[in-house]
C-alpha cells in the first residue's frame, strides 16, 4: 500500500476500508445509536475560526509541549484503542512503536490483542496504562503490577463505560456472530471476511481472535474477546474505586471520559493529575455535546489545578491547534491514527502522525504564532469559548 498518496487522514480512511472486513472497518469508524455525537465530534472543530495575525515569520516553529511532566515533540497522544490486533496483527505494538519515534506517548488499551511488556518494549517514549476492571479487582491488581514493572508511567482510567453503547454497525454486520463460537451461526456473515483476503490471510497466520493477555482472570486464565461486552456491565468504574485504585497504583492517574464540570472538580478532589474530556469517539452515549464544546466548561471548573486532555473528532492539524486555544495542554488521536495503523501497521500509524504534524506547524505558521506556548482564546473567535454552562 503506497502511503505517499494519503495526504490528510480521510485519505487513510479510505485505505483502511479497502484493506479491513466491512465488519472490522466499521467497529473502528462507527458510534453508538444515530451517531449524532460521532459527527457532532468533527463537525464542532469546522464551527470554530481562526483570528490570524498577518505579516507575522518566523525561523522555527515550536510544537514542543509537557504533559504531566513528560516532553512530547508535539501536543498529540495516541489514545486507547481495543484490541487494535484485530485491526492489524501488529496493532498497539505497531501504534506505541510509532508514537515513541515520533516523541509522543501511546495509551495502552485494557482490552489489547498484546501483551503489555511487548508494546512497552516497542517504544522509546513515554506508555501509559488504560484501565478497565473487567476481571476483577485481582485481576486489575495484577495487570497494574505488571504495567508498573514494565515501566508504564501514568495510569489512564475511564469511567464513561458503565455499559458498552449501542452499536448499531457492529449489529448489523453481525459481530457477535463471528466471535462467537457457534460455527453455524457465522456463516451468513462470512463474506466480509472472504472479501477481504489478505487481511484474512493475515488473520488466520496470526492465530485468530486470540484471548487478552492483560485480563488473566485467578482460577480462570486469560479472558477471551467474546466476554468483554457482558464483563464492562459488571464492572463499572465509581469514584469510590479511586480510593483503592490511588493505593495500588504509585504513580499519576488521569481520568478519562470526563464530560461535565461537576466530574472534572471531583476528579481533582480524587487527587487526578489529569482529566480527558472525552465522549468516548461518540461510542457510548449518544446525543452528549461534543468534547470541543465541553472544553471550556472543563477548564473553568479545575481552574489550573491539573491539566486538561481532550479527544474526539481530531482529524486535521487545525483541530489540535483549536483545542489548545480553548484550553487543552494536548488532544488524543483515536481514529486519526487506527486508519493508518489498520491500512498498514506501523508505517501506516507513522504517515498518520505526520500529516497531523505538518498540519499543524502549516496551520501555526499561517496563524502567525509560532509556539504553542504561546496559543491561547485570542488566536479564535470570543463567541465560540464561552463554557457551556455558567
Amino acid at each position: 500500500m503506497n502511503l505517499s498518496y494519503a495526504i490528510n487522514v480521510s485519505d487513510l480512511r479510505r485505505m483502511a476500508a479497502s484493506r479491513l472486513p466491512k465488519v472490522v472497518f466499521d467497529y473502528l469508524d462507527g458510534g453508538a445509536e444515530d451517531e449524532v455525537t460521532l459527527n457532532a465530534n468533527c463537525r464542532s472543530f469546522e464551527t470554530l475560526n481562526f483570528r490570524p495575525r498577518s505579516a507575522v515569520a518566523f525561523d522555527t516553529c515550536d510544537l514542543r509541549t509537557q504533559v504531566l511532566g513528560f516532553d512530547l515533540s508535539f501536543p498529540a497522544i495516541l489514545a486507547p484503542i481495543g484490541y487494535s490486533r484485530m485491526m492489524h496483527r501488529d496493532g498497539e505494538v505497531a501504534a506505541a512503536g510509532a508514537a515513541g519515534a515520533a516523541g509522543t506517548a501511546y495509551i495502552l488499551s485494557t482490552i489489547s490483542g498484546h501483551r503489555l511488556e511487548d508494546v512497552k518494549a516497542a517504544s522509546s517514549g513515554p506508555v501509559w496504562f488504560q484501565l478497565y476492571l473487567v476481571g476483577g479487582r485481582e485481576a486489575s491488581e495484577a495487570a497494574l503490577a505488571r504495567a508498573q514493572a514494565a515501566g508504564y508511567s501514568a495510569l489512564v482510567v475511564t469511567v464513561d463505560t458503565a455499559v458498552a453503547g449501542m452499536r448499531e454497525r457492529d449489529y448489523r454486520n453481525g459481530m457477535k456472530q463471528l466471535m462467537g463460537r457457534n460455527p453455524f451461526l457465522k456463516v451468513p456473515h462470512l463474506w466480509q471476511m472472504l472479501s477481504r483476503p489478505g487481511w484474512l490471510t493475515s488473520y488466520l497466520l496470526d492465530g485468530g481472535l486470540r484471548p487478552l493477555p492483560n485480563v488473566v482472570i485467578p482460577g480462570k486464565g486469560q479472558m477471551t474477546l467474546q466476554d468483554v461486552g457482558s464483563a464492562l456491565a459488571r464492572a463499572a468504574v465509581t469514584w469510590e474505586d479511586f480510593r483503592w485504585i490511588r493505593e495500588v497504583w504509585k504513580g499519576p492517574i488521569v481520568v478519562k471520559g470526563v464530560q461535565i464540570g461537576d466530574d472534572a472538580r471531583r476528579a481533582v478532589d480524587m487527587g487526578a493529575a489529569a482529566v480527558i474530556v472525552s465522549n468516548h469517539g461518540g461510542r457510548q452515549l449518544d446525543s452528549v455535546a461534543p468534547s470541543l464544546r465541553i472544553l471550556p466548561e472543563v477548564v473553568t471548573a479545575v481552574n489550573g489545578q491539573i491539566e486538561v486532555l481532550m479527544d474526539g473528532g481530531v482529524r486535521r492539524g487545525g483541530d489540535i491547534v483549536k483545542a489548545l486555544c480553548l484550553g487543552a495542554r494536548a488532544v488524543l488521536l483515536g481514529r486519526a491514527y487506527a486508519y493508518g495503523m489498520a491500512a498498514a501497521g506501523r508505517p501506516g500509524a507513522t504517515r498518520a502522525i505526520e500529516i497531523l504534524r505538518a498540519d499543524m506547524e502549516r496551520t501555526m505558521r499561517l496563524l502567525g504564532c509560532s509556539s504553542v506556548q504561546q496559543l491561547n482564546s485570542s488566536y479564535i473567535e470570543a463567541a465560540a469559548i464561552a463554557p457551556v454552562v455558567a
